[in-house]
C-alpha cells in the first residue's frame, strides 16, 4: 500500500542521528513516517544488499570498507523513507533502485545548507537549479515503483518558493516537505510558518511542514497556521524522541535508556549511538559533567548498556542473536 502523506507526524532526516534505533523508538512513541539520515548517492551506489539473519535486518554495505551504510527492518518497511543527497539524476536513480524494495519511499534532499552539500551541488544548492530538480525527480518517478518526494527550504522570497514548488509538483511527486527557513537562517531564527502556508495554498499535493515543533501541541499549531497536510519534527525529536507521544514527553533519562536498548538490539554503529546521546546531553545538561566524560570513554554498545544500567537487556539480546546465528549456520550446513 502506497504511503499516505496526509495527517501524519514525521521524524525528519537527521545526519548521524536518524539510524534504525531512533527511527524505531520514534515509531513506538507515535511517529507515522520515519526518515533515515541523508545518504549521499556516491556512497550508496558502492553498496550491496545483504540480509542479516542475526539481527533480522536488511543491510546495505559499502563494498570496499564493509561499513553498514544503511540498516532497516521489515518492521519499518511501510513507513521508512530513504533520503538521498544528489546532484545527478542517473546516480540518484541507481541509488534509489538499490533500496526501493526495502523502503516505503524515496526523498531527495533539497534543503541542507551545510557546506559539504552545497559544494557538491546537493541539498540547498538545488534550489537555484529548477531544471536539474525537474530532471532528478522525473527520472525517479518514471523508473521507481514507490513514492518519490523532496524536502526544500524557503527561497529569498515566498513567490520564488511557490514558483519552485509548483515546478516540483509537475514532476508527479507524492508530497513535498518545506522547512520554514532560508539557507542563511540559523536554527535559532524563528521558522516562517507563513512561508510554508504560501506553498500549501499554491499546491494540491500534500505539504509536510517543518520548523519550530518542540512540543506535541505544536503539531496541531503548525497545521492550523499553515494548512499543511502533515508535520515533521527534527531537533525536538533529536533531544527527546518521545515528543511524538500524545500524552506528552517522557523524562529524558528514561528515553536515553530506551534508546541505548535499541542501539544494542539493532547493533547500531557506536559513533552514531554516541552522537545522539551527546545531542541529548548537550540539550538537557552538559558534556563536561560526569555523564559526558563517561560517554566519551564508551567503545561499544555494551559499554553504553553498562553505563545506562541496561546490561541485562543487552545480554539477553546477545543470547538471542547467538541462537539465531547457530540456527542459521545449522540450517545452511544441512542445506549444503
Amino acid at each position: 500500500m502506497e504511503l499516505d502523506y496526509r495527517g501524519k507526524h514525521v521524524l525528519a532526516p537527521m545526519v548521524r542521528v536518524g539510524t534504525i534505533p531512533l527511527r524505531m523508538l520514534a515509531a513506538e512513541y507515535g511517529a507515522d513516517i520515519t526518515y533515515g539520515e541523508e545518504l549521499i548517492d556516491h556512497k550508496v551506489v558502492k553498496c550491496f544488499r545483504q540480509e542479516n539473519e542475526e539481527l533480522q535486518t536488511v543491510d546495505f554495505i559499502e563494498k570496499a570498507t564493509k561499513e553498514v551504510v544503511f540498516r532497516t527492518s521489515n518492521e519499518e518497511k511501510h513507513r521508512v523513507v530513504f533520503q538521498i543527497g544528489t546532484a545527478d539524476p542517473i546516480r540518484a536513480l541507481t541509488a534509489a533502485q538499490l533500496v526501493q524494495n526495502d523502503v516505503a519511499a524515496i526523498d531527495i534532499n533539497m534543503g541542507c545548507p551545510k557546506s559539504f552539500s552545497l559544494s557538491g551541488g546537493m541539498g540547498a544548492a538545488l534550489l537555484s537549479k529548477p531544471d536539474l530538480v525537474h530532471d532528478i525527480l522525473t527520472t525517479l518517478k518514471r523508473n521507481l515503483n514507490i513514492p518519490v518526494t523532496c524536502k526544500i527550504r524557503l527561497l529569498k522570497t515566498y513567490e520564488d518558493t511557490v514558483e519552485l514548488a509548483r515546478r516540483i509538483e509537475t514532476t508527479g511527486v507524492s508530497a513535498i516537505g518545506v522547512h520554514g527557513r532560508r539557507i542563511a537562517d540559523r536554527p535559532r531564527d524563528p521558522a516562517q510558518w507563513d512561508g510554508i502556508a504560501a506553498v500549501v495554498s499554491a499546491l494540491s499535493i500534500p505539504v509536510i511542514a517543518n520548523g519550530d515543533v518542540f512540543e506535541y501541541e505544536d503539531f496541531q499549531r503548525i497545521k492550523d497556521a499553515t494548512g499543511a497536510a502533515s508535520v515533521m519534527v527534527a531537533r525536538a525529536a533529536c533531544w527527546n524522541v518521545s515528543v511524538f507521544r500524545p500524552q506528552g514527553k517522557l523524562p529524558w533519562e528514561d528515553v536515553k535508556r530506551e534508546y541505548v536498548k535499541k542501539c544494542g538490539l539493532w547493533d547500531n554503529d557506536i559513533k552514531s549511538s554516541k552522537h545522539e546521546l551527546k545531542e541529548m546531553i548537550m540539550h538537557y545538561s552538559c558534556l563536561e559533567f560526569a555523564e559526558g566524560k563517561s560517554l566519551n570513554k564508551c567503545k561499544d554498545n555494551a559499554d553504553l548498556a553498562d553505563m545506562y544500567g541496561v546490561r541485562d537487556y543487552y545480554d539477553q539480546v546477545q543470547r538471542l542473536r547467538s541462537k539465531r546465528r547457530n540456527a542459521f549456520t545449522a540450517g545452511t550446513e544441512t542445506f549444503v
